[in-house]
């Protein structure tokens, strides 16, 4: 039995050594391209490329688009803003480019199938997708009404199942693609009055990287996957006002830019800022009171304004809860008095 279980451990030790070895040659060809500048790095092609933009209609999608066009590339929008995708196409065609729109929502995942399909006989083939929409409320978690909840899921997290779905098997027949999930460093933290957002993120989070190993597993080298943490960005309608300490609001056009470069140099992560890249490990390592201490301080208010609406809606959900607190609080000095009476 002894003699069995000889080659089988020897087995063991060869695969542990092999895998070691072979981690020390990753990380040494690692630091050595990390090394190189990125001016003499090899930046891919994108001219004549169809490139999809989720949440084009304005904002960091608009930037995208714009960059995108004057590097060649044949932009689609997508939105639910119909005079927002008006003005990102009028935008690019002045200044050259071509540009296409869809009003499509993509939280309704028969209408994304329904819109690429429009999208393929019209423009062509999606070779570049860019899952950039994103919304937040900023509202503390019993605050936050279900149908908002329900929202920044849908459009953060599961509507790239249905976009990815919906481009992905012409990409694989070709071994030719790029898909970027513009997720947040909220992917990876965990922050006050943002519960439903940060959660979305860490799905979008990991969405990117089961993605990028499944295709690798199934050999499909020329498919690309690209992951985007930035940190709060400015302008774009969503974190113009947030709070935070350390480490300023990004600059939405700063943001547009690394992105870019991050798709032409087929990067598998753009942190930003990109010093971020490096501490998330110490997450692990620390007890958790600092930790805790570290994200309730760099960002003490991460909540945007609210606009009148949302807030409206907000606000009735107090009330209700109020009122239900009111009712219990009755019943219960209901019980205790008839209890009171039968004693």
């Amino acid at each position: 039995m002894a003699a069995q279980n000889q080659p089988s451990a020897l087995r063991s030790i060869i695969d542990i050594v092999g895998f070691l070895l072979l981690a020390v040659a990753h990380i040494i060809y690692a630091i050595i391209k990390a090394a190189i500048p990125n001016s003499y790095k090899q930046h891919k092609s994108i001219k004549n490329e169809i490139v999809l933009i989720t949440g084009g209609g304005g904002g960091l999608g608009k930037l995208l688009s714009l960059r995108l066009a004057k590097l060649g590339a044949i932009i689609v929008v997508w939105d639910v803003n119909e005079s927002g995708l008006k003005e990102t196409v009028h935008a690019v065609e002045e200044q050259g480019g071509r540009a296409y729109s869809y009003k499509c929502d993509i939280t309704n995942r028969e209408d994304v199938y329904k819109t690429a399909e429009r999208v393929a006989r019209e423009v062509g083939e999606i070779t570049i997708l860019i899952n950039n929409a994103g919304v937040v409320s900023g509202y503390l978690l019993l605050d936050t009404p279900d149908h908002l909840i329900q929202r920044t899921f849908d459009v953060n997290a599961i509507s790239h199942f249905w976009t990815t779905k919906a481009f992905l098997p012409y990409m694989i027949q070709k071994n030719h693609g790029h898909i970027i999930t513009v997720a947040s460093m909220a992917g990876h933290t965990g922050t006050k009055k943002l519960v439903d957002y940060c959660s979305s993120k860490f799905a979008a989070v990991g969405f990117d990287e089961a993605l990028r190993v499944e295709l690798e597993a199934l050999g499909i080298s020329g498919v690309k996957t690209t992951l985007v943490c930035p940190y709060f960005i400015e302008s774009t309608g969503m974190f113009g006002d947030v709070q935070s300490r350390f480490v300023g609001v990004l600059k939405s056009v700063d943001v547009a830019d690394r992105i870019v470069k991050g798709i032409l140099l087929e990067e598998i992560y753009v942190f930003m800022p990109s010093i971020f890249r490096y501490t998330f490990w110490t997450k692990w390592i620390f007890p958790w009171a600092i930790v805790s201490m570290y994200l309730r301080n760099i960002v003490p208010d991460a909540a945007p304004r609210p606009t009148q609406a949302t807030q409206r809606k907000v606000s009735t959900c107090k009330v209700e809860r109020i009122k239900a607190n009111i009712l219990n609080s009755a019943n219960d000095a209901h019980s205790i008095s008839v209890n009171e009476r039968k004693l």
